[in-house]
């Protein structure tokens, strides 16, 4: 039957950290019981099944839902617009021994025919088993944006948004950044919702507040790397920024320390408030590879001192891993671990629609859990049952 059980671990719930209580899961999480019964449990079970339930000790480490980043682009030198399934299966591994149990690939703004290639490579690794992170989709980061908040996406490949160029990949589309002031009357926007459960999110946009708050009315939902890569908040324009602030949307940060400053962790946690808050990578291909030069959408990166940037200065996505991103967050903010681990595990389920089958440690959801130390340093990391990294001691 393939049971196992974490024992001796503090286990990360949604409101609260409790002890002396073991998970029981196979592909799914069978059981959370106290290790009084857990005893009982384990005895009945070995007589019914003559089996042996396979015990992994957490030794005092915390025991968390796996971590799920919805907005990256690469790892471990390969990129997702690489389009293979070498680069999808290396940056599966790779972000996996950081504690990432479910991931969305995130195209660029590139060539649209280099992005159907993508996508179709995604659609071809999820329908095999994950040897790592497990992909949960796609997350479309342009082409439908606006060339004035490009950043490091290529100006000439910048098209407006049309339906018709993603409505033979709503099965693996999961999410969407546009520049809404490029979609006339919000025909797309309104068409996306009508006909999806796509995530629709603000970014890379020259929105005013007002156009903001109508798109959200339209069908955005969410806000893409929050404060990077859009109209700022100023006291005569509120911008995105604003509307963000005055909207019940979530946003994502990159928690880097580079692309906010950390004083702002505590901000957005009193405005927007935490349980809209999605901690993300925006990780390019140079994520867990040492300093140099790489590549993002064909424009040359220079990767130094823990900053990805083109050789104009912008910023060029992050080498963040979610791991440090929360440990960032912690470390830089008034909030418990259990509210802060919710920010990379829950809220990003729900933002995909997907917290019925992943997100927290609850009795039916997968089993994806991640045993980390104090640093958020992943010891070992479980998807859907099965043990995909552990640390080496």
């Amino acid at each position: 039957m393939n049971i196992k059980a974490i024992v001796n671990g503090k286990l990360i719930m949604r409101d609260k950290v409790i002890q002396g209580h073991v998970i029981i899961f196979n592909t799914k999480i069978i059981d959370i019981i106290d290790n009084d019964n857990y005893i009982k449990y384990k005895k009945e079970f070995k007589e019914k099944y003559k089996e042996v339930i396979l015990e992994i000790d957490a030794k005092g480490k915390y025991v968390s839902p796996g971590f799920i980043d919805i907005h990256i682009h690469g790892s471990g030198g390969y990129d997702t617009m690489d389009a293979t399934q070498e680069a999808l299966r290396v940056i599966s591994t790779t972000i996996a021994a950081n504690g990432v149990t479910a991931y969305l690939p995130t195209t660029m703004t590139m060539d649209i025919d280099n992005i159907y290639i993508a996508l179709n490579a995604v659609r071809e690794a999820m329908k095999v088993e994950t040897k790592g992170a497990k992909i949960l989709g796609v997350h479309m980061e342009g082409p439908f944006i606006n060339e004035k908040y490009k950043g490091a996406q290529k100006a000439d490949n910048i098209i407006k948004p049309n339906y018709d160029i993603i409505k033979d990949y709503l099965d693996i589309i999961k999410m969407i950044t546009l520049a809404p002031e490029k979609d006339e009357k919000h025909s797309f926007i309104k068409k996306v919702k009508h006909n999806s459960k796509i995530t629709l999110s603000i970014g890379h946009s020259d929105a005013s507040y007002e156009e903001t708050l109508m798109a959200i009315e339209d069908g955005i939902t969410h806000a893409t790397h929050a404060f990077n890569a859009m109209t700022p908040l100023n006291h005569r324009k509120p911008g995105v920024v604003g509307a963000i602030f005055t909207s019940d949307i979530t946003c994502e940060l990159i928690a880097d320390l580079i692309h906010i400053h950390p004083a702002i962790f505590n901000i957005l946690i009193n405005v927007v408030h935490k349980d809209k808050m999605v901690l993300i990578t925006d990780s390019m291909r140079a994520g867990c590879m040492k300093s140099g030069n790489y590549d993002l959408g064909g424009q040359k990166v220079i990767v130094k001192d823990g900053a990805a940037r083109l050789q104009d200065g912008t910023l060029a996505g992050s080498v963040l891993t979610l791991n440090k991103a929360v440990l960032n967050m912690l470390r830089n903010s008034d909030l418990e671990i259990y509210e802060v681990v919710a920010m990379a595990t829950l809220n990003p389920a729900k933002v995909i629609n997907m917290d019925n089958k992943k997100g927290s440690l609850e009795v039916g959801l997968d089993a994806d859990i991640v045993i980390f130390d104090e640093n958020i340093d992943a010891i070992t990391t479980i998807v859907e049952g099965k043990i995909v990294h552990e640390a080496q001691e």
